[in-house]
């Protein structure tokens, strides 16, 4: 991922240094077990962990080497090897180059996972925050971008935060499911490494043993992995498609922050674009894209080929570090937010009081009469309304049939907005509890 979109936090975890130091990693835990075991000495082991590293120095010796070898597992193992000496042959014995790379893989995945779990939580207490306090904000809910029944602006981020919370429920199992590695060897038989190697290295780094692992640990987990980010994006183009669309000037109820200096446009001084937004609905495609090949990486010839190798080194640390990163934008907008209480009146008013339909509806099904002439008299009532730029009340009661059934104070009554929220309280304990 471009450094413009990438945290530095979850940019550490995806740089090439941390990538060999996590090889190293594995390839000292199974020094440890092949010592525990008696085939390593102990004073072999002592030097093997006190002389290895990776530094700016082996990062190029790493380099060097792979131009000469084109496999970069063998090169960081000469590079690591060099630096212990004759005993550097005790290094990476009995492994196969996925018994590193997929082991170390599942380590740098479930570090950035921790961040992505972290980030959504963040995200999730801003929602519940602001859905308390906009519990009595009324304004009009729409379908079909066309205005339906009032609803209050709590409502849509106890929705929101009730969808977040779904993510990160993923996420964790994404995070437990990707928490597996193999010590196995070159098609998962042991063939030159005891199970007891595997049992011993992977405890020691978290990980749990692949239970019938080939050459690999196998790609379903990782698209899982993949697939769990790329609802959470969508969640997050959902959300920020809504505040585009009420940033618009015709509805403007509600802006993204606009700091002092801000400038919206290069040729309209005037212009507060909801960039932002924009932003993170552009970075979830991306991130929904990666999940296709994360999903045709599942598919390898028998017990292993390289086909996903270089999907993989692109696709996750790249959907991570985005997702990261609209997360963060995500929060920073929702804690700017600015909320137009007045112009959600106003525009609920548009349509004079139309979204009253359903409630007088049900009053004059209630009262006896058929559902279908009802509807018939409500909607063209409300037709009039709309056609003639009157009041849907006043186009009521020129409907004699309406007048029968239901009187002035209670068609009054009916027409009252909060009637249609009154079960809020409901709503936001099955949410929050």
């Amino acid at each position: 991922m471009i450094g413009r979109y990438t945290r530095e936090e979850i940019g550490k975890v995806w740089s090439e240094k941390n990538k060999f130091q996590k090889w190293l990693d594995v390839e000292i835990a199974v020094c440890r077990a092949w010592a525990k075991l008696g085939k390593i000495p102990q004073e072999v082991l002592r030097k093997i962990e006190e002389r290895t590293r990776i530094d700016d120095e082996t990062l190029e010796k790493i380099r060097e080497y792979e131009r000469r070898y084109k496999h970069d597992v063998l090169a960081f193992v000469s590079a690591i090897s060099e630096q212990v000496g004759e005993e550097g042959r005790y290094i990476h014995l009995g492994l196969t180059s996925s018994d590193v790379i997929d082991t170390a893989l599942a380590l740098l995945m479930r570090d950035a996972l921790r961040i992505l779990i972290r980030d959504v939580e963040s995200v999730m207490e801003e929602l519940r925050r602001l859905a308390f306090e906009h519990k009595d904000t009324l304004m009009i809910g729409r379908t079909h971008g066309v205005h339906a029944e009032p609803i209050t602006l709590g409502i849509k981020f106890a929705v929101w935060f009730d969808e977040m919370r779904r993510n990160k429920e993923r996420l964790e199992m994404a995070l437990e499911r990707i928490s597996y590695g193999k010590i196995s060897g070159a098609v998962g038989t042991y063939s030159n490494v005891p199970p007891e190697v595997e049992k011993i290295a992977l405890e020691e780094l978290g990980l749990k043993i692949e239970p019938a692992s080939t050459q690999i640990v196998h790609r379903d987990r990782h698209a899982e992995f993949m697939a769990a980010m790329a609802i959470t994006a969508s969640s997050l183009d959902k959300f920020a498609t809504e505040i585009r669309h009420l940033q618009r000037t015709e509805v403007l109820e509600v802006q993204e922050p606009f700091t002092e200096g801000q400038r919206g446009s290069s040729a309209m001084p005037h212009k507060k674009n909801p960039i932002h937004s924009e932003r993170i609905c552009g970075l979830a495609r991306v991130i929904r894209s990666n999940l296709i090949p994360a999903l045709e990486n599942v598919v390898l010839w028998h017990e292993r080929d390289i086909s996903h190798s270089s999907v993989e080194r692109v696709i996750l640390p790249d959907s991570s570090i985005a997702l990261d990163y609209i997360l963060n934008l995500f929060l920073e907008i929702l804690k700017g937010l600015v909320v137009n209480k007045e112009r959600m009146l106003r525009n609920m008013d548009l349509s004079k009081g139309l979204y009253f339909s359903s409630k007088v509806l049900v009053a004059l099904t209630e009262r006896g009469m058929l559902r279908d002439e009802a509807y018939d008299i409500v909607q063209e009532a409300a037709m009039e309304s709309w056609n003639l730029d009157i009041s849907f009340k006043e186009a009521l009661l020129k409907r004699e049939r309406v007048r029968e059934l239901l009187s002035t104070d209670e068609i009054e009554k009916i027409f009252d907005p909060w009637e249609f929220v009154k079960h809020r309280d409901y709503i936001f304990k099955k949410v929050f509890g």
